[in-house]
């Protein structure tokens, strides 16, 4: 037993699990938990860790709800051997529902770019928000259910129709990907932002964006999708 890597096994694991010194500096870190350094300081995840410590040596599951814009877990472990380090290991909340199967035939090459300036477009027919646009236009073309997103975006940019303005940004988010039928596909993250949104149809565009494998965070002044890229 004593010849296996066993961090081979802990980078292929899908929740995040860190390493911290005493000190609080990162000794180790799985890919999983490299993603999640993209949405939150280490300083955080370490004070996490000593606040739900045991008391002695060995190690502690505990139910906490945490959220970091999409990623959301239930459910954290902490554990040490001894003085000098200290492990956390995050566990995934799972989906309510299983997203259906992708209908290739409705998935057609798509320049997101354009979509998303159509839909904007028909937004600013009947409202007069300001609105600023952040996009990466080198965004190369894509499959999308082109029908199926645009009434994802008019119903995420309506939660937005009483903002004074709305900041919307389009990036590829690299490095992250999600599991689409056992196979790695990155992602394509639009963000909504403004002083304050409507909630009421939160749960109708969880419900549009699943269908799609697309993940989706809500916050009181933002919508965040993370859209897979398929080539």
């Amino acid at each position: 037993m004593l010849s296996i890597d066993f961090r081979r096994f802990i980078e292929c694991d899908n929740s995040p699990f860190i390493l911290f010194t005493a000190q609080g500096k990162i000794a180790y870190l799985n890919n999983a938990a490299e993603i999640l350094m993209g949405y939150t300081e280490k300083k955080e995840l370490y004070d996490i860790a000593l606040a739900y410590a045991p008391k002695e040596y060995g190690y502690r599951t505990t139910a906490l709800t945490l959220q970091y814009d999409t990623l959301h877990f239930y459910a954290i472990t902490v554990g040490y051997q001894d003085e000098e380090y200290i492990c956390i290991r995050l566990y995934h909340q799972p989906r309510l529902s299983k997203p259906k199967p992708l209908v290739s035939e409705k998935y057609v090459p798509t320049d997101i770019n354009t979509l998303l300036e159509a839909n904007i477009t028909l937004f600013k027919m009947t409202n007069k928000n300001a609105l600023s646009l952040l996009v990466d236009q080198d965004i190369p073309e894509f499959k999308i259910d082109q029908n199926h997103l645009s009434k994802l975006l008019r119903k995420t940019l309506h939660a937005f129709r009483a903002s004074d303005s709305i900041h919307i940004t389009l990036k590829f988010l690299v490095g992250e990907y999600v599991i689409i039928d056992d196979k790695k596909v990155g992602l394509i993250q639009l963000k909504v932002g403004a002083n304050g949104r409507y909630n009421e149809e939160d749960r109708a565009i969880e419900n549009l964006a699943n269908e799609n494998h697309i993940s989706i965070a809500f916050k009181e002044h933002s919508i965040t999708l993370q859209i897979p890229f398929l080539k």
